[in-house]
């Protein structure tokens, strides 16, 4: 089974390739999401541990809640931002017709 880092780090590589790659602006942004995935991958992978279980009571291995909150912040966020993008794209393009 494949680390959740290393597939996290491996999105990320692959977003990064888009940003470099592509001219598109909408290319660019959708490009921007997908490093922002590997990075919510990457981050709630380090909060996971095997057999982990809930840390609602005091037990000896439990999962690391915080990565998991913040990240979803971070995905409530990424929405937004990327909706501000697309449609900011759209009204230079707009503008430029």
């Amino acid at each position: 089974m494949i680390n959740p880092e290393l597939a996290g780090i491996i999105i990320i590589l692959i977003g990064l390739y888009g940003l470099m790659t592509k001219e598109n602006l909408i290319k660019i942004v959708l490009s921007i999401n997908v490093v922002s995935i590997g990075l919510v991958l990457f981050f709630i992978g380090t909060g996971y541990v095997e057999g982990g279980d809930v840390p609602i009571m005091p037990r000896e291995k439990v999962v690391d809640p915080l990565p998991a909150t913040l990240m979803l912040t971070t995905l409530v966020v990424d929405v937004a931002i990327t909706s501000l993008a697309l449609a900011l794209i759209l009204k230079m393009r707009r503008e430029e017709e």
